[in-house]
């Protein structure tokens, strides 16, 4: 059965959109940027745990700070080149992301080391225009950008 996960699209309006992405941490990841960074998410279990409770929850681990309050706006689902399943909502909010303190997680580095490390689950986090998200973000959540996208251009 296919992983799934659930997250946040935070999102801001300073003369154009502006989207929070962050950039996974750890030693896999240190030298990735374009495709590599995503929307605050995580797993969780659907039969146990409602999807966007989960995306706040995971929201609060990997930013450090709680999801801001407002209407929230479901952006669906898309699925991941691995197999994974992402649920996103849109957020309309703002975060300084100089104030992000990441949970971390601990693995074996370098690989049959012995030696255990700990890494911050989201080492970087930046606010970014459309166009320039478009080429950082995992390729299959730039659907989540164009709902987006969709959805503002219909208030305006």
């Amino acid at each position: 059965m296919a992983k799934t996960s659930a997250g946040i699209l935070l999102y801001r309006i300073v003369g154009h959109l502006e989207v929070l992405l962050v950039h996974p941490g750890g030693p896999f990841w240190v030298n990735k940027d374009s495709g590599a960074w995503s929307i605050p998410k995580g797993e969780f279990d659907p039969s146990l745990e409602d999807g966007l409770a989960a995306a706040g929850r995971e929201f609060e681990e990997e930013l450090g700070s709680p999801m801001p309050d407002g209407d929230v706006r479901t952006l669906g689902e898309v699925e991941q080149r691995a197999g994974k399943v992402v649920a996103a909502w849109a957020l309309e909010g703002d975060l300084e992301p100089e104030s992000v303190v990441s949970n971390t997680f601990t693995i074996e580095w370098p690989p049959r080391s012995g030696r255990m490390q700990e890494f911050p689950e989201v080492d970087r986090v930046r606010w970014v225009g459309l166009a320039e998200a478009r080429t950082l973000i995992n390729p299959a959540q730039v659907a989540f950008l164009d709902r987006l996208e969709a959805l503002y251009d219909a208030q305006q």
